[in-house]
């Protein structure tokens, strides 16, 4: 096989990612071409064969686009919805609205908060600001400097983990959900057609949140492009801010 397309989500963070895996490809001489993908068109662009390779699904909850013809591989990273703060906090089962003043959460993190605040009544009286992932540096920025005390609900990896803006709260109970397992998802007649010493790197293949929230970091926020980023990790450069 000397041709491959990418199929990942527009946001940084999946560029950067499918950057990164572009590069064990590329290792075996394949031609990579990449396609950006809504969520509401992974399916259909899988299905019609416009994606041979997506970049990244995250399980158990897109588990729905596994089935027959398609085989998924790896575990590159593992995203997890957690519970932050500007400051250093105790778990956030003990918190109360004299420890935090208001919930910043990203769009994509609202629906565990929402579930998680029935078990946290004590923080359910707060005001809640939904903003987008990639607002989140800035406005934390802004919350710091203004001397606010925001519980912040985000989900890793993200580009904000890669500064010293935020500490993790412990949440013992993952009030958010568990961790998930962030897998590539191959067409079956490809994979067929595929060399099998890449198959066997692509499934051993760990990126980790470490690593992607520095990619989403220089990508996002340093303005690098995803394959600039993608050989600074290969390189062993991104890491060691």
């Amino acid at each position: 096989m000397t041709q491959m397309t990418i199929g990942h989500l527009y946001t940084s963070l999946h560029a950067g990612c499918a950057s990164a895996v572009a590069r064990v490809l590329e290792a075996y001489e394949v031609e990579v071409e990449y396609v950006d993908l809504d969520p509401d068109d992974v399916e259909e662009a899988l299905d019609q064969g416009e994606v041979d390779l997506l970049v990244s699904a995250w399980f158990p909850r897109d588990e729905n686009l596994a089935g027959p013809g398609r085989r998924v591989l790896g575990d590159l990273y593992q995203p997890v919805v957690s519970f932050a703060a500007l400051t250093s906090l105790g778990a956030v089962g003990t918190l109360t609205a004299t420890d935090v003043d208001r919930i910043i959460v990203t769009d994509d993190s609202r629906q565990a908060l929402e579930e998680a605040l029935k078990q946290l009544p004590a923080l359910s009286v707060l005001s809640i600001e939904t903003i987008g992932e990639g607002a989140l540096i800035e406005r934390l920025e802004k919350a710091r400097d203004a001397g606010e005390k925001p519980l912040v609900v985000a989900t890793q990896p993200h580009a904000v983990f890669h500064t010293d803006l935020l500490t993790v709260l412990e949440d013992p109970s993952r009030l958010l959900g568990s961790e998930m397992s962030a897998r590539m998802i191959l067409r079956e007649d490809v994979a067929r057609q595929a060399d099998s010493d890449l198959l066997d790197e692509l499934s051993e293949m760990m990126l980790g949140n470490k690593v992607m929230s520095a990619l989403d970091y220089v990508i996002s926020v340093d303005g690098q492009d995803p394959e600039g980023a993608a050989e600074a990790w290969q390189r062993g450069r991104l890491i060691g801010r």
